[in-house]
């Protein structure tokens, strides 16, 4: 799997506001603190507030806060918003016809992996318990 520089950005940004404490928290603060550029981070973080995972306020109080618990957003739905849904279709001609069968697994455990994994789990360091499938 590759994920674009974009993608990482946008998991970085909802990472910071899982960890932050209640509130706004304003952009050049999640730019500041994660190394994002800031014209690249308010596109972002506008993709994720139409997509109705983050919310925000103008003003001087201002500022990005998760739309729900950090429990109840994955990686996954974060992955969705910024690269939106993938089509694999693949088959391979002769003998090489298995791999599509190998990259549909590599695939599944991708997906299992990053649906299982929450905003919280990334801003504690509590990972769940991660396993690789049998081929």
């Amino acid at each position: 799997m590759r994920i674009s520089a974009r993608t990482q950005y946008a998991l970085r940004a909802a990472a910071e506001l899982a960890a932050a404490p209640p509130g706004p928290v304003p952009a050049e603060r999640i730019a500041s603190s994660q190394d994002i550029p800031r014209r690249f981070l308010d596109n972002i973080l506008l993709q994720l507030r139409r997509a109705g995972l983050i919310e925000s306020q103008r003003g001087p109080e201002g500022g990005y806060w998760l739309a729900r618990p950090a429990t109840e957003i994955t990686l996954a739905d974060v992955i969705l918003v910024v690269e939106g849904v993938p089509s694999h279709s693949e088959r391979f001609p002769g003998v090489a016809g298995p791999l599509a069968e190998v990259w549909s697994a590599l695939r599944t455990f991708e997906n299992e992996t990053l649906t299982e994994i929450t905003l919280a789990h990334i801003a504690t360091g509590s990972l769940p318990p991660l396993t690789a499938p049998p081929l």
